[in-house]
């Protein structure tokens, strides 16, 4: 079977499915002909950067015309990465994938990794960057990895997550 490592997380292996954004990304409105500026009616969404980027877009109604894209051999989606455990290098459990980050609808900035705790009592959430877990596929199976250990994470600052108003 053909091993493949995938180095780092790329938000596009993540956004081939549907994700929230964070906040809205706002322009500044057009101006008029005298040059005032004009303001949008109410429950319009504004263009933003992410828009021509390829992004998600935070909005009352949805503006633009639908696109589909094929996803790539090596694109992995949210859906395999959540719940997964994450192992260092010496093969031991360190942690769960938990969720992702998301900015501007088009960039995974960080990956919410749960430690410590048992049968979900004392756990604790740390935000990992996503360029630190390294991806394995083999036998059809994918495990991520990071290059620590239990205690390192434990330590780590804490990420105030919580699961069920997420």
């Amino acid at each position: 079977m053909k091993n493949i490592v995938i180095t780092t997380l790329v938000a596009s292996a993540f956004l081939a499915g549907p994700a929230l954004a964070q906040d809205k990304t706002m322009q500044k409105p057009a101006a008029d002909q005298a040059g005032q500026m004009k303001t949008p009616p109410a429950g319009t969404a504004m263009p933003s950067s992410a828009d021509a980027m390829g992004g998600m877009t935070m909005a009352d109604t949805a503006t633009a015309k639908i696109k589909f894209v094929t996803a790539r051999p090596a694109d992995v989606t949210s859906s395999k990465l959540v719940g997964k455990n994450l192992y260092n290098n010496k093969n031991e459990t360190v942690g769960e994938i938990e969720d992702l980050v998301i900015d501007n609808g088009k960039t995974v900035t960080g990956v919410v990794v749960s430690v410590g705790g048992f049968l979900g009592m004392g756990e604790r959430y740390v935000l990992v960057d996503p360029a630190s877990i390294f991806l394995h596929r083999a036998d059809g199976k994918l495990k991520a990895m990071v290059d620590t250990d239990k205690d390192t994470l434990k330590n780590a600052p804490e990420f105030k997550y919580d699961k069920k108003n997420s």
